[in-house]
């Protein structure tokens, strides 16, 4: 069996790679794309690797989360421009192992291009033995990644979103994949972090048949040399552990609090949901709390009562030259839509600005499509229609057709923020109907829900006295003589 030498590293003119193609770590990720993307990596970052002689790689200085992604690699053997899916495969001369390194501490420097995030020198090491494409069947290979000797990544190629031919023809339509051309085809779950010291390994083979690349070897050093003040600097936050790591859990965060968790659990939810946000807010006045609502928005679906633990999202006011660094990309609104759960309601802070939209039509079906109980924004919407159409409420200030740009920049995720002339923080529990929209905080609201379906009883029995004619004076609210009468009412109630 041939072994990638440095020749075959000299040959890549480019390395092009896939963003998203297993099924598994679509899950992961929690979306999953219509049509593959692809980002480009330097040929400098290439580098050998094996057992024999392992490639090494440095954790840049200050930085915390260097992720690596176990892909199998195709060789392209003669140009491509413009080829068909019959006659994609037949321009790949050779597979083998590699392994997709990057930094996500400098993830938000390039938005779009991860140059400085995955483009370091041996960030792509590869090998080290190559497989003859002719010899193999494109959708039954197998790739396995080791983490300082543990099994952490097993997967096939026979569900890819995307087989390798049709990576092969799509990247062809506009570039010529060229002799020695280097593609990434993306990396199953399992993907995490790996710390100085660590070692790993990656080997793809086709499911047992006799052919492997034999294992693809890489230590990683601490880097020594900090970066300059003229450039961009690492820095990460939860929701990049998150990803680095492929889960909170793994990352050693706190659990997200979706919906039916402690917080909202389903017992909870249900008394929220039987009673009226009126009441509700009655309720919290008793305890001080008057500056709870989210005032001055208009719901696509009046008629519904949504309760929901909230998600934020904060926009702060347009400036050019920060859109250009935020506004593109897989930006702060976008990460906000794509990771909101089930039963959730995503609150934006929009400032009251009702110049321009703030959520359309597609991002809004997203976020639909992912369970969200609603979406609630304190500024405009696009696609209005659409959006009104949707099964999802929204809840809106006005519609208006401008981008998002014209006066906006996303900026924040999971922050406290201010919505409707009300403070939201992640975790409150939202609740809202026909009367409008309440943040309840989360210690006061089992015995808020509690107190409340007690006062709607009330209010029952008061109804039905005025209903038979009563006067309110003493009945509404009650004093000590129709306490009585009520207190015999709810006996008699609860012996029917």
């Amino acid at each position: 069996m041939e072994q990638v030498t440095d020749h075959t590293l000299a040959a890549a003119r480019k390395v092009i790679a896939v963003h998203i193609n297993y099924p598994s770590r679509a899950a992961q990720r929690g979306r999953t794309p219509e049509q593959p993307s692809y980002f480009l990596k330097p040929s400098s970052s290439l580098a050998l690797g094996s057992a024999a002689a392992p490639s090494t790689v440095e954790r840049p200085a200050g930085c915390e989360l260097l992720g690596y992604e176990g892909e199998i690699a195709l060789i392209i053997g003669k140009p491509a421009r413009r080829v068909g899916l019959e006659d994609a495969w037949s321009h790949v001369e050779w597979v083998t192992a590699s392994n997709d390194l990057g930094v996500y501490d400098l993830r938000y420097a390039d938005k779009g291009s991860n140059l400085r995030s995955k483009g370091g020198d041996g960030f792509t090491p590869v090998g080290p033995g190559l497989i003859a494409a002719d010899a193999v069947d494109p959708a039954k290979l197998r790739i396995r990644t080791w983490h300082n000797g543990e099994l952490v990544q097993d997967d096939t190629t026979g569900d890819l979103l995307f087989p390798f031919a049709r990576l092969v023809a799509d990247l062809s339509q506009l570039l010529t994949l060229e002799e020695g051309d280097i593609i990434l085809t993306g990396t199953p779950a399992g993907a995490s972090v790996a710390k100085p010291g660590d070692v790993i390994e990656v080997e793809v083979d086709n499911a047992g048949g006799g052919l492997t690349t034999g294992r693809l070897v890489t230590r990683v050093e601490e880097g020594t040399t900090a970066f300059a003040d003229f450039g961009a600097r690492p820095k990460t936050d939860d929701l990049q552990r998150e990803e680095a790591y492929g889960s909170r859990e793994a990352a050693g965060l706190a659990a997200a609090q979706p919906s039916g968790m402690p917080g909202l659990s389903p017992e909870l939810k249900a008394k929220l949901e039987s009673v009226c946000t009126a009441t509700l807010s009655s309720q919290l006045r008793k305890r001080g709390l008057d500056n709870v609502s989210i005032d001055g928005l208009t719901s696509t679906r009046p008629e519904r009562r949504i309760v929901g633990v909230a998600r934020t999202l904060r926009y702060v006011p347009n400036r050019e030259d920060l859109f250009k660094a935020h506004g593109g990309g897989f930006n702060a609104q976008k990460k906000a839509i794509d990771s909101v759960n089930e039963g959730e309601i995503l609150v934006m802070e929009a400032r009251g600005e009702k110049g321009t939209g703030t959520i359309g039509d597609i991002l809004a079906l997203r976020a639909q499509v992912r369970g969200a109980a609603a979406i609630i924004t304190d500024g405009g919407v696009r696609d209005f229609s659409a959006v009104a159409a949707m099964d999802m409420p929204t809840y809106y200030a006005n519609p208006h057709p401008a981008v998002l740009g014209r006066r906006h920049i996303p900026w924040d995720t999971d922050i406290t923020i201010a919505c409707g002339g009300t403070t939201v923080q992640p975790g409150d529990i939202i609740v809202a109907d026909a009367d409008g929209i309440l943040v309840i905080p989360p210690a006061l609201a089992d015995e808020v829900a509690d107190d409340s379906i007690v006062q709607e009883r009330e209010e029952t029995f008061i109804a039905e006295m005025v209903q038979q004619g009563h006067s309110v004076d003493g009945l509404y609210p009650l004093n000590a003589a129709w306490r009585a009468r009520y207190q015999e009412w709810e006996a008699g109630k609860a012996n029917d």
